[in-house]
């Protein structure tokens, strides 16, 4: 009888994935390329938002749903049960790539997974769109930094309250 291990990598399928979205509730946050303020917003969250090359018009509006319809602000008992609509919170959308980095072998971290350029910048705009989109109704004002750029972030992550979010 002939025994062999298959590595787990060998079942995962290359440029798979799901929009991947770290969310931090803040007090405010900014962004910034070459000195300049790209973005910037007070009370609300930061999103840090990657593609992968199978994302979906039906995976990006459930993000944008759920971001916006999350309550993670606190009522007046202290308890996290408003949404960004009941604070007059708003959103900083900033494109990263590095959300799919891979670093199980070695020691630099592979980005296989994450959509290219082509690929991931008009998902990043519809994405954007669909925040604004949605958001509309509530006044819900959406930033944003610049695709592809060398970014600054700065944020005060009020809590903290950060979550990972993926579809």
């Amino acid at each position: 009888m002939l025994l062999f291990r298959v590595p787990p990598s060998a079942f995962r399928v290359k440029g798979g994935g799901a929009v991947r979205v770290v969310l931090q509730r803040v007090s405010r946050a900014a962004v910034r390329v070459d000195g300049r303020v790209a973005g910037s917003i007070g009370v609300g969250f930061l999103v840090l938002a990657g593609f992968a090359p199978t994302d979906t018009e039906e995976r990006l509006a459930w993000m944008a749903d759920k971001i916006l319809g999350l309550r993670l602000f606190g009522d007046a008992d202290g308890k996290m049960n408003l949404a960004l609509a009941d604070v007059g919170g708003a959103v900083l959308v900033v494109s990263q790539f590095t959300l799919y980095g891979d670093a199980s072998k070695g020691r630099r971290p592979s980005f296989i997974d994450a959509a290219p350029p082509e690929v991931a910048i008009p998902l990043y705009e519809r994405f954007v769109a669909l925040l604004r989109e949605r958001g509309a109704a509530s006044g819900t004002l959406v930033a944003t930094g610049e695709f592809g750029a060398m970014m600054e972030v700065e944020l005060v992550n009020d809590g903290p309250v950060t979550l990972l979010l993926e579809r």
